[in-house]
């Protein structure tokens, strides 16, 4: 194995990757973030749900916040926000997002990491798990479907792969991507594009 098949990438990143693999690059490799309103709501809600304790839900389950996971298979690592569990031992990942349910599926990528992580932490199956969006105050359930799975480990792939490239990945040809990217005035897409017509 070569040092970057042994980097242990972050499982959030999967979210941006899946999103846009150049986001993924900028933020990732170039080590660039820049806070918008949008990043800056989500990240006073992130520090909620990451303080660490545990409660009980409605249903009884157990629900444990800010906790550590990694699949030493894939190679990731990172927190869930929270961790539910049954008394037949049933988990279920709860992710919480800033914003409105998105049409792209990144969201659900990152959460199917985090399950994924969970199985090869416990040996025990991960269905489901659920994304809560404060901007609709909607809590989603997400089936972790053969699919899914299939995608966030070709996400994970990719994202090595790119690494390894050393090259920066294309402008995305979804451009309604762009809209809102706290990174837009360093990627540039419009005026990216207005120049490689010009030559």
């Amino acid at each position: 194995m070569d040092a970057l098949s042994l980097e242990t990438l972050p499982l959030s990143y999967i979210n941006q990757y899946a999103y846009c693999p150049r986001r993924f690059w900028y933020m990732y490799v170039q080590a660039e973030m820049i806070e918008n309103a949008h990043v800056a709501r989500g990240i006073a809600h992130h520090e909620r749900a990451h303080s660490e304790g545990y409660n009980a839900t409605a249903s009884g389950a157990i629900a444990r916040r800010s906790v550590y996971v990694y699949s030493a298979a894939l190679g990731i690592s990172g927190i869930c926000d929270v961790v539910e569990e049954e008394d037949d031992g049933t988990l279920t990942p709860v992710e919480y997002k800033q914003g409105q349910r998105g049409r792209w599926g990144n969201d659900h990528a990152q959460l199917c990491a985090q399950a994924l992580c969970l199985e090869d932490m416990t040996g025990r199956p991960v269905r489901r798990g659920y994304i809560f969006y404060f901007g609709d105050r909607r809590r989603e359930e997400v089936d972790f479907t053969p699919e899914l799975r299939a995608a966030t480990t070709a996400f994970v792939t990719a994202m090595r792969r790119a690494v390894a490239l050393d090259v920066i990945p294309p402008h995305t040809e979804q451009r309604a991507r762009c809209k809102g990217c706290s990174l837009y005035d360093v990627c540039l897409p419009d005026e990216s594009k207005h120049l490689a017509g010009a030559n």
